[in-house]
């Protein structure tokens, strides 16, 4: 708008112009607040998921000895592994401002304990403990991968925000007095141009 001539008309563009930038600044101010509380809740969430994955953790590792302590670690290699096969990912998802906030779960029919006659309470235990831990990786995995989606979309919302507060909003409304002050300037001198008879400028 620098180069264009001073009007009533340009006048009301670059007013128009700016209360839109108002809006968005509005906009993303409430988009920004929505998000950080979703980040609360979700990082709330991914806590609790993580504490429980490094207890389950803890416990695959001590009953994961004890197995180990009752068959060796060769023969429990030759123990039947859970059919991975018949478990899947199911995934849900729903939109908070834009961003992708999803959960993950593993979804099938869990392998039956190993055989008495095969196995030991010690193996069945370790496979428990361990199909325990897999179910709980999706979880841990997609609120991490919410937490990532939510801060780089607050991180732009930010950077958006600032940009159009301390830059865009300011220089709008510089340009527009500069319009107003010489469109008065040219209806003065046109006024004073008719006084003395003149021709006004076209």
């Amino acid at each position: 708008m620098a180069d264009v001539a001073p009007s009533r008309s340009a006048i009301l563009e670059l007013r128009d112009e700016r209360q839109a930038m108002v809006e968005g600044h509005a906009f993303l101010d409430e988009k920004c607040l929505a998000i950080a509380a979703e980040i609360v809740k979700e990082l709330s969430r991914y806590l609790a998921l993580e504490e429980e994955f490094l207890r389950a953790s803890r416990e695959a590792a001590r009953v994961l000895a004890g197995a180990i302590a009752r068959h060796g670690l060769r023969e429990l290699a030759l123990h039947p592994a859970p059919a991975s096969h018949a478990l899947s990912l199911a995934l849900r998802s729903r939109p908070v401002m834009g961003v992708k906030i999803a959960t993950a779960t593993l979804a099938g029919e869990r392998s039956p304990p190993i055989p008495p006659d095969w196995g030991s309470p010690e193996a069945n235990a370790c496979s428990a403990a361990f199909a325990g831990l897999l179910a709980l990786a999706p979880q841990v995995g997609a609120a991490a991968a919410n937490l990532e989606r939510l801060s780089e979309e607050y991180r732009r919302s930010i950077r958006r925000a600032r940009a159009l507060d301390d830059v865009l909003i300011p220089e709008a409304a510089r340009e527009l007095s500069a319009m107003e002050t010489a469109l008065e300037d040219l209806e003065r001198e046109d006024a004073i141009a008719m006084r003395l008879g003149l021709a006004p400028r076209g």
